[in-house]
Order: C-alpha cells, then structure tokens, then sequence
C-alpha cells in the first residue's frame, strides 16, 4: 500500500514536471509568436520606447518621466533590458543583416524577449525555497508556469515585471540554510547582495520597499536571534549591515542618471559655488523625483484615482483568481485563530495555522496591504507577488472543479490580455510601418504620410522605425477626444491636406485614420469619404467596449476590429 502511494506520488510529480516544461516553452514561444494584446502604455513608455530613440535614433515620443527638467525614472533598468535588445539589433545593422530580418518584429520583440528570459529566475526561486518552506514544488511551479500573470505580464517590459524578478531573489536571499525556516543557518555575505537588490529595486520602483519590508524584518530576525538575544538593536545592526552596499551602488545610479539627464559629472560645473551646493544643483535623484510626484495628490488624480480596497476586492482577483481567494480565506483564518487564542488562551478550538503558511501570508498581505494606501491603483502593481501566493496556495488539496475553475480562469485571462485587449494597436504600426516607409515612384514624386490615432492606447513611435528628425510622417493622437473634436480635426486635416496637394508640386499627401470599431458609425458621422480600409481583428478597447446590441447585430468582426481607413484627401461626402 505504502509503495502504491509512493508510486502514485512520484508519478504525479513527473506529470506535473512535464506540466511545467511544455509550459515553459509555451510562454518563450508565446513572446516569439508574438503576442498581440497591448496591457498598458507603460510597457512601452517606460523602456523600449525611450531607449530605442538612445540608441537606435529612432523618431520617438519621450514620456514625462524621461524628461530632463524632473525626471522619475532611472535609465540603468532601461538600458539592462531593452538597451541589451537594441543594442543587438545596432549590432546586427552595421554587419548589414538588417534587411534579413522583419525590422519591426525585432523591435517588438526582443526586448520583450530578455524580460521572458528574467522571468525564469521565478521559477528558478520558487523551486529552490519551496521545501524550506513546506511547499510542494513542482505544484507551485505549475501554478507559476500557467498563470496569465507570468504568460502575459512577465513577457512585457514593464518596469514591475522587473520588481518581480528582484522580489522573488529577495526571497531567495532570506530563506534559512535547510529546510527548517527557523534554522539560524545563513551564508554570511548575504546582506551585501541583499543591499544589491533593495537599492536596484528601489531605483527601478521605489514602491520596491513595500515588497521588501516583510522579508527584511523575517531576515534581520533571523540573523539577529544568533546573538545573546534577539532585541530591536540587533534587528536594526543586522539592517545595516546592507548600508555599505546599497550606498555603493545608489551612488553608481545617481551618477548614471545625472550623466544621463544633465548631459555631465555632477561636480563637472566648476565656480564659486561652494562643493555642496554644486552637489545639490547637479545631483538627479530619480526615486526622491518619483517620490515626490506620486506624494502630490494632484499628480495621481491625473492618472486615476481608486477606492483603498481596489486592490484587494478587484485587482487581486483579476490577476490571481481562486488563488487570491485562497489566500484570503487563509489570511480570515489565521486571524481567527489569533483573535481566538488572546481571548481564550486555556482553549485549542481552531489548530494554530503552521508558521511557514504565517510567513507566506505577511509576505503577501503585507506589500498589497502598503499599495493600498496610495489612492492609484492597477491590477500590474500586484503582479510581484505571484511567488509567495503560488507558494502559499500549493499545499491546497483542491478538488477536481476547482481545479478546472483554475484553469479556465487561467486560460480565459491569457488570452483576453495576450490576444484580445487592445490587440490591433501594434500590428496596425507594423501594417503603417511598412505602408509610410519613404518610396519614390518614376517621377521621383515623394509621398507625406499624416496618421491620426483616435480612442486607442498611445501608439509607440518607434515601432514606426522612423530616424529622427524626418519629415515625411506626422503622427497625431487624439486619444479619447469627444465627437465634435475629432470630426473638426479629420475635417480640419482633410482640407488642409488637399490644399497642399493642389499647390506643392513633386509631393502627395496622404491622410490616415486609425479608431476601434465600436466609434465606427461616429467617424462616418464626420462625412469623410475614404478609398481604402484595413481591419485588425481581434481588438477590444475596455475604454469604448462595443454595445451589446452592436455585437449580435450581426457585424461582429467590425465591432471587434481596429479599423486603419485612408481618407480620400479633397473629396468629402455630400
């Protein structure tokens, strides 16, 4: 009996190794393929987009963080992931493959593709401390692997994807020596790449320290209690003993960002000013820069402001699933128990919850719960966690039906993110890439390209491949502008482009229109007449969802489509 069981264990293991393998190369090939859902500007505006102009001198359009008058985000992370991608590709330029290779798919997804890479060291963390902390591994790392959070979120370039990676090597870190979480064992040059991470994770996002704050005190307790007794002095004496490290390398990034943003050394500026105030003009320090803009309550009301409960009510649920269930109802039980054992210590009703199960809650409640505080809240803010989450909901025994929510709720989100939300967008600048390249016809007639962007995400110039400084192809975004507005700009583009036609000679203008489906009938409002349209299905924009009524009136693939229309530049309908 005792070997059957040994047997059916093994077995159901080396299932759930496959498991994990064939989904592994799922998400590599799923990032090559490439995905084509579009999660948030950020993922482009706050790295390729950027560092594609840096390095490739490609027509961009700079997000405020970058700018020099007071920039909020270092440009080391950047120039880690996505300069290595570009970098590559510069390389692949001056050998002359260039034209080997779909320019734009290169652009797209190599820089998604060293993300993907990094998002390895998840599982790579979860394998090595789930027996330490009485995890089933191979089970967590199914969760992990099939999870739309990594299978969309960890193959973008999102600057949490990479908070993360550092999140999970801060578990990494702290884990005791063996098996035994209350082991005292630990290797004793820890702390100075514990202060590698905090300060890297810290530039990258200062939201970083809500992550940390649960394992840093877990950590310092631990190494702290090795002394004659474990007291808020050597908690504190163990903290600093990260400090030579972290001070070493907020140093390199403070000097990078401040060559980066100021053009020069910080104490390059020679004068009568005396060595501090120099220090203090030159000196960029992008995380005190984010700190303060985000401090501002005005600032984030530009940006959305949320309910404190979002993220524990929705976005937890939207990301994990049942999964953020379970931990719920573990953390109300825990809690339970607590309250039960202070107000009833001579009873044992409810079984005091094991102390690893404890550990793995705080560092799951602890930074959701500090995100909490501030007002702006998005589901990709909590995508860190997904570690100790797997961890903790690994031990569940879960029935078959639940098992199968699970996977629905996997699936359905992986796909709604990677293939369906906002999916049009890039393929449509791949589309116009190639449509607005500068082509000379037999008369040597040089052609102008105005796209006009309406009621979808902001499009990232660079996918375009566009040099700096050209003037052959105008991009406009009109965002979510309000009917009136956007017909007067199409009238208003439309007139003027044919006017143009009429008098500049050896140049034609061309005019182009790029909007979600479900605001059709309101840009044939606009009276544009038009000789060419292109759909790009599937796209759904959460921000003007089709009507209901729309989508069983029988044009379903319009009303799930991004229309890309050439507008007929001096004609316009009666």
């Amino acid at each position: 009996m005792v070997c059957s069981q040994e047997h059916l264990h093994t077995g159901g293991a080396m299932q759930e190794k496959m498991l994990w393998g064939a989904l592994s190369i799922l998400r590599v090939i799923w990032c090559l393929a490439p995905q084509k859902g579009y999660l948030h500007p950020d993922e482009f505006f706050q790295s390729p987009e950027v560092i594609a102009g840096d390095i490739l001198d490609l027509e961009i359009n700079r997000p405020w963080e970058f700018h020099s008058a007071f920039p909020c985000r270092t440009v080391l992370i950047p120039l880690m992931t996505s300069g290595t991608a570009f970098w590559i590709i510069n390389f692949l330029q001056r050998l002359g493959f260039e034209m080997a290779f779909n320019y734009s798919y290169l652009l797209l997804v190599l820089p998604r593709l060293i993300i993907t890479l990094l998002s390895f060291l998840l599982d790579y963390t979860v394998h090595q401390v789930a027996p330490v902390w009485a995890c089933n591994p191979w089970k967590a790392l199914v969760l992990l692997a099939m999870s739309p959070v990594t299978l969309v979120f960890y193959t973008r370039t999102f600057g949490n994807a990479v908070e993360g990676v550092l999140f999970a090597l801060l578990l990494l870190l702290i884990k005791p020596g063996n098996s035994n979480p209350e082991s005292n064992s630990t290797n004793s040059k820890d702390h100075h790449f514990i202060g590698l991470v905090l300060t890297v994770g810290f530039f990258n996002r200062p939201t970083f320290l809500c992550f940390a704050l649960a394992p840093l005190i877990y950590w310092a307790a631990q190494r702290g209690s090795r002394g004659s007794c474990a007291s808020h002095t050597m908690l504190i004496l163990t903290l600093m003993k990260t400090v030579p490290s972290v001070v070493l390398l907020s140093g390199l990034f403070v000097l990078a960002d401040t060559i980066y943003y100021t053009g020069h050394w910080p104490l390059s500026v020679t004068g009568r000013e005396s060595f501090i105030k120099q220090l203090m003009k030159n000196t960029i320090l992008t995380p005190i820069n984010f700190l303060h803009y985000n401090m501002n309550p005005e600032n984030l009301a530009q940006h959305g402001v949320h309910p404190r409960i979002t993220h524990i009510a929705v976005n937890g649920f939207m990301l994990f699933g049942l999964c953020h269930l379970f931990a719920v109802s573990s953390a109300f039980k825990m809690l339970r128990t607590l309250i039960w054992s202070k107000c009833n210590p001579d009873k044992s009703h409810y079984e005091r919850p094991p102390q690893q199960a404890s550990l793995l809650l705080m560092f799951y409640f602890v930074p959701l719960m500090s995100l909490s505080f501030f007002k702006h809240q998005e589901p990709r803010f909590l995508i860190p966690l997904i570690v100790p989450l797997v961890l903790l909901v690994s031990n569940y025994n879960s029935a078959m039906k639940t098992k199968c929510v699970i996977v629905l709720f996997n699936v359905t989100g992986a796909l709604f993110f990677g293939c369906l939300h906002q999916a049009g967008l890039i393929p449509s600048l791949i589309h116009i890439q190639q449509t607005v390249q500068p082509k000379f016809t037999s008369s040597n007639m040089s052609c102008h390209h105005t796209v006009l962007f309406t009621h979808t995400y902001m499009p990232p110039l660079y996918l375009l491949n566009l040099k700096k400084g050209q003037t052959s192809v105008d991009i406009i975004d009109l965002a979510g502008c309000n009917k009136d507005l956007m017909c007067q700009k199409l009238r208003g583009l439309q007139e003027e482009l044919s006017l143009r036609n009429t008098q500049v000679l050896g140049r034609k203008y061309h005019l182009r229109a790029v909007f979600p489906g479900s605001i059709t009938t309101v840009i044939k409002s606009c009276g544009l007449a038009y000789k060419d349209e292109v759909l790009f299905t599937p796209h759904l924009s959460m921000e003007d969802p089709p009507k209901m009524c729309d989508l069983l009136s029988g044009n379903l693939e319009s009303h799930l489509s991004l229309h890309v229309i050439e507008v007929d530049v001096g004609t316009t309908m009666g």
